[in-house]
């Protein structure tokens, strides 16, 4: 089966992060939100976040998570399922193991 990376809503663009940085600078230039959105496309909301995530990036934020964070999150989180689910494959073998070597095992002994 083919996969393709489609946005998650069929209205969504993805722009390149050069692109993105582009506008950002744009807007500190002096350029208005919706100057730049009318003039290259991107929604107003669309470029806000990306000068908001700028101003993270470089300590002037909000408080909200810089780029680096993100991606550290979700490869930790990505990191955890994946630990959750070898722990849970582990306690099971080690259940199975335990009935099978019980001297009192529910087994018949064949005769």
């Amino acid at each position: 089966m083919v996969t393709s990376k489609v946005p998650k809503s069929k209205y969504a663009k993805r722009y390149p992060k050069e692109f993105q940085r582009q506008m950002v600078e744009l807007h500190r230039a002096g350029n208005s939100v919706a100057e730049l959105s009318k003039r290259f496309g991107p929604t107003n909301w669309a470029i806000r976040r990306w000068i908001k995530q700028a101003d993270r990036n470089e300590g002037r934020g909000d408080g909200g998570l810089t780029t680096a964070e993100r991606e550290e999150l979700a490869r930790l989180r990505r990191e955890n399922k994946q630990l959750q689910m070898e722990r849970e494959i582990l306690s099971n073998a080690a259940a199975w193991f335990a009935q099978e070597t019980a001297p009192n095992s529910k087994r018949s002994s064949g005769s």
